[in-house]
């Protein structure tokens, strides 16, 4: 059919064209199920008229593409339609029409099964549950138990916030659409019902023990694994396991995670920063050390005339990998402690020992009151 035979896509579908998404939806599954092929086997009239509805539908639905089609007609939208090839495949998930087809042919084949409510369901709302873990949880792992709040289905009206032998109503104001149509000049806006909160039907006769909402509060206990490697700020996703969905899936649990300081170590990326305090002595002379790690202690030899700052590296002692694969390493860094309270004995044996290594005992002393003797002079 050439572009100038074409009828408008809004009289195709009998709509006006400030109509909402929900009211092009309504007319094209009541052409659909008219002219559906299966439902009129052999009539190429029927099958013209459902590839033409077909057409308009997927052109109306999509707002981008229904902008294009109000501005420039059908040349704004040329080859965004077309469904003269054989067949009525591609009306599947990811399409405009995977979330119509289940109840046109539920009513073609009187199945229902298929078909969903007037409204879309409502997902639960995802939970935030902040845990606190050491620092040797964090590298290797483990598994905690937690108790997370979350809202059960009531049990004596079945979730549907009625009281027992009764049914919620159409909602009056958005006729169980869950959204009702506002115009501002030219613009037309879609809002949630603020009578139904977006279901499509109220409750005129609650539940007495859920007073109408559909679930009562109440806890559960889950058994949470949290996977070595994870640092402050990681956030593990439990799926389901969130608030209760009313008619479609639950929500999710998500778990952040914050990792106590520890006494000893440090961490940076897989790595773990160890520092270790010696004598100036033990730095002098040189000595062996049990220096901590994660997988307990390491004997350490510390070569003499070692300076502070000196960094030595143990490796694979550090965190392992949150990827499941290899350890960082730990890096052990050497503070050489200056001694304090030191006794009469103490203080002369070091500057007899200054004297034999032929070291002035203040040399900064003696330059700085040189300096300053040249500045005022």
């Amino acid at each position: 059919m050439a572009n100038g035979e074409k009828r408008d896509y809004y009289e195709v579908l009998a709509v006006h064209r400030n109509a909402s998404e929900t009211e092009i939806k309504k007319a094209f599954r009541k052409v659909a199920v008219q002219f559906h092929p299966d439902k009129n086997p052999g009539d190429k009239a029927a099958e013209e008229s459902f590839k033409e509805a077909s057409e308009a539908y997927e052109i109306l639905s999509d707002p981008q593409k229904r902008a294009q089609y109000d501005q420039y007609g059908h040349a704004g939208v040329s080859g965004s339609g077309g469904f003269s090839g054989g067949g009525f495949g591609g009306f599947g998930a990811g399409t405009p029409f995977g979330d119509i087809f289940g109840d046109i042919f539920g009513d073609i084949f009187g199945g229902g099964g298929a078909g969903r409510g007037r409204t879309q369901g409502r997902r639960g709302d995802d939970l935030l549950y902040n845990m606190e873990i050491s620092f040797e949880e964090a590298a290797f792992g483990v598994e905690k138990k937690i108790e997370v709040p979350f809202a059960k289905r009531c049990s004596t009206c079945n979730g549907s916030g009625s009281k027992p032998g009764t049914d919620p109503k159409v909602c009056p104001t958005c006729r169980g659409a869950g959204q009702v149509r506002y115009q501002q000049g030219f613009f037309s806006v879609s809002k949630t019902c603020g009578q139904c909160n977006g279901e499509g039907k109220v409750v005129e006769d609650p539940c007495p023990d859920c007073r109408g909402k559909g679930s009562i509060k109440d806890t559960k206990t889950l058994s949470v694994k949290i996977p070595g490697g994870v640092e402050t700020g990681s956030r593990l996703k439990v799926t389901g396991e969130g608030g209760q969905g009313k008619g479609g899936p639950n929500g999710d649990l998500y778990v952040a995670i914050s990792v106590k300081e520890h006494a000893i170590f440090q961490r940076e990326e897989n790595n773990v920063i160890c520092e270790v305090p010696i004598s100036f002595i033990q730095a002098s002379l040189g000595c062996e050390l049990d220096v901590p790690t994660l997988d307990g202690k390491v004997a350490m030899k510390i070569p003499d005339g070692t300076q502070s700052g000196k960094i030595y590296r143990l490796k694979g002692k550090g965190i392992p990998s949150l990827q499941g694969y290899g350890r960082g390493d730990q890096l052990v860094v050497i503070r050489i402690e200056t001694p304090t309270n030191l006794n009469k004995k103490q203080k002369e044996l070091l500057e007899e020992f200054a004297k034999i290594s032929g070291e002035d005992v203040h040399p900064m002393k003696k330059g700085f009151l040189d300096k300053v003797m040249d500045f005022i002079s």
